[in-house]
């Protein structure tokens, strides 16, 4: 594998940025095409969410949103409800509906995957063992450690909790996880 095909991005290296709202902060893993994150194809990030609001719009934009840490929250999703209180259970909803949070019980942290309809889209699953990564065409797949003690195969990479691995151009590379990650398979172009 070349590094441009498969990189590793450690969760120590990441800086907080403020939300589109104002209201918290995200830590961005990866993002197409790269830049400022505001005009992306697909974003991935960690958000703290620390009380509870409104959801900033992104209009085109479906999301995916998978709590990682904290007891959960309660979503109100274009008038519906939607309890999301299952640790590593991936729940979709469009994010340029109207979308506010309640905390169940204190703060959570997220794992946020984002896409725009018309020019990506993303598969969210939370796996535990042995996986095989394999880049799609044209996209890119991301391995997300939520837990110490994830193995690239063949390598002497270990990913501690919330590093991961990104592959694309095709690449692809076993992962040995001793707890949970989340894999993340994106259609479109790979990171920059």
């Amino acid at each position: 594998m070349t590094s441009e095909a498969f990189r590793i991005l450690r969760a120590a290296g990441r800086t907080p940025a403020p939300w589109k709202n104002g209201a918290g902060v995200t830590r961005e893993i990866a993002v197409s095409p790269g830049g400022d994150g505001g005009g992306f194809d697909w974003r991935v990030s960690l958000a703290d969410v620390t009380e509870d609001g409104p959801f900033s719009a992104f209009p085109g934009v479906d999301r995916t949103l998978t709590v990682v840490e904290g007891a959960g929250m309660d979503l109100m999703v274009d008038g519906e409800h939607h309890i999301v209180d299952e640790p590593y259970w991936p729940h979709g909803f469009p994010g340029d509906v109207a979308t506010d949070g309640r905390l169940l019980a204190g703060p959570v942290l997220n794992l946020n995957v984002m896409y725009r309809r018309d020019r990506a889209r993303a598969e969210v699953a939370v796996v535990r063992g042995t996986v095989r990564l394999t880049a799609p065409e044209g996209g890119a797949v991301l391995a997300v450690a939520l837990e110490d003690g994830a193995v690239v195969d063949g390598t002497d990479t270990v990913l501690g909790r919330y590093d991961a691995v990104s592959l694309h151009g095709r690449a692809s590379c076993a992962l040995r996880t001793h707890g949970y990650a989340a894999l993340i398979t994106l259609s479109g172009p790979g990171p920059a």
